[in-house]
This record gives C-alpha cells, sequence and structure tokens, in this order.
C-alpha cells in the first residue's frame, strides 16, 4: 500500500510526523507538504511562477506552495509510482462547519480524489493538541477499512477527532457540518512605515452544535466523519432556481 501525506501545516508539524510514523505500519507513507504553515490555502494552487520542491529525508519532501499544490505536483510527476490513498493532516485545530470552505487540510484531501484517489482529510478537535497518537490510530482503522471497502468516488472523508486518549474515544459519528457565527470584524492599524494594515477577525462563535453535526459529536468525544464532495453543485436548488429563472424571461 502506498499512502500520500500531506497538510496544511507544514512538512515539520508533529501531526504530520505522527501520522506518517503510524501510515508506515500499512505500507509506504511519503510525505510531501508546505515548506511553511499553510492554514486557510483553501483550493488555491500556484500559477504564476514555478513551485520548488525539496527533498529533505528519505520520503520527505517539502513545498514552496499551497496544499493543494502539494498532492496535485506528488500525483503528477514527483513520485516514481501512484499513491493508493491520500491523506492530510492531522492538523494542529479543528476543520469542522464553515471551517472547511477555507481548510487547506481538506484541500489537499479535496485535490487528491479530484485526482481519482480516495482521501481522507484528519485534524485534531483543538487547538494545541496532545494526542496526535489517538487520530493517527483512527486514521489507520479508516485506511484499512477503506481499502476492503471503497466509498464512491466523488465522496472524501473529514474527519475531527478530540484530543483524549484513545481509550476516551466513545464511538464514532456520521455527522454533517455545524455552522459558526460571521467571523470577528478585522482590525485596522498603522505600520510603522504610516502603512494601513488589517488584521482579519477571529472565527466566529459556534451557531449550530446541534445533534447530527460535527460540533456535536466532538463534544461528546466521538470521532466525527463528514462525507464532503469535490462537487458544489445544491442539487436540493435546482428546481428553486429553475423557477426563478423562469421569471426572467
Amino acid at each position: 500500500m502506498r499512502i500520500l501525506i500531506s497538510n496544511d501545516d507544514g512538512y515539520l508539524s508533529p501531526g504530520i510526523r505522527a501520522l506518517q510514523r503510524t501510515m508506515s505500519e500499512l505500507g509506504e507513507a511519503t510525505i510531501v507538504a508546505p515548506d511553511r504553515n499553510r492554514s486557510g490555502a483553501s483550493n488555491s494552487i500556484t500559477l504564476s511562477h514555478p513551485v520548488l520542491v525539496q527533498e529533505h529525508e528519505a520520503a520527505i519532501f517539502s513545498v514552496q506552495g499551497t496544499p493543494a499544490d502539494c498532492v496535485l505536483i506528488a500525483l503528477s510527476g514527483l513520485l516514481d509510482e501512484t499513491a493508493d490513498f491520500v491523506i492530510s493532516g492531522i492538523n494542529d485545530g479543528p476543520n469542522m462547519g464553515d471551517d472547511v470552505l477555507y481548510s487547506g487540510t481538506v484541500a489537499a484531501a479535496m485535490e487528491g480524489r479530484h485526482l481519482g484517489h480516495p482521501a481522507i482529510a484528519m485534524s485534531m478537535a483543538t487547538h494545541q493538541p496532545q494526542h496526535f497518537d489517538t487520530a493517527a490510530k483512527v486514521a489507520a482503522k479508516l485506511v484499512t477499512h477503506l481499502s476492503a471497502h471503497a466509498l464512491p468516488s466523488d465522496t472524501i472523508l473529514n474527519v475531527n477527532v478530540p484530543d483524549v486518549p484513545e481509550d476516551q474515544l466513545k464511538g464514532y459519528k456520521l455527522t454533517r457540518s455545524g455552522s459558526r457565527h460571521p467571523s470577528a470584524g478585522v482590525i485596522k492599524q498603522p505600520s510603522p512605515r504610516g502603512e494601513t494594515l488589517f488584521w482579519l477577525g477571529a472565527a466566529g462563535d459556534i451557531n449550530d452544535n446541534s445533534e447530527g453535526t460535527d460540533f456535536h459529536a466532538v463534544q461528546n468525544n466521538c470521532v466525527s466523519i463528514t462525507p464532503l464532495t469535490v462537487d458544489l453543485t445544491h442539487t436540493e436548488s435546482m428546481q428553486a432556481v429553475a423557477d426563478w429563472l423562469e421569471q426572467i424571461s
């Protein structure tokens, strides 16, 4: 089994190293990840200039680009053999609710799925986590199961794991994405040179953490597993939009 590992925290992050150690027990685990923290990069790719790739040690590469760049480059020419799975993470912090729109962790998994590979995004459900090993063991179980029981080709799994020892997990929950309130307003301040700078505000507080959401699952020490799709079409709104368009003509 060949496993491609990426993330958005950078190739030196403790989460990605914990994931590689565990994935190496299942097969050949190769890290291709950003050279620095690229959180919030979403699905962006680099088009304006070439992307530098450096090999630091066996099966560990850093990329001077985005998480999506990393997976695209790895699967389109960097690796001698293609990967059987793409695993992104383990992220230092949650990717739940509206976070998935901005997450480089989720984007790396989506790029893998877009290129035809089974893909999982792994995140810790709290910032400054202590139990990356718990999420790594969860990832191993999911990869093992996925290797025997494939999911639909348009599906990735967005997984958020409570920051507790493995024996304190209370199960696995199929969830939908919850939601947050809008983020705090920007903070405006002058630079030492008199320029105007803006700090983006903090993420909004949780708005929907009702039963069935990713937020609710991790708050109850359950692993949250949310299926996502690359196709963003809102099929349930097709008829409503068709009726709306008829009013124009």
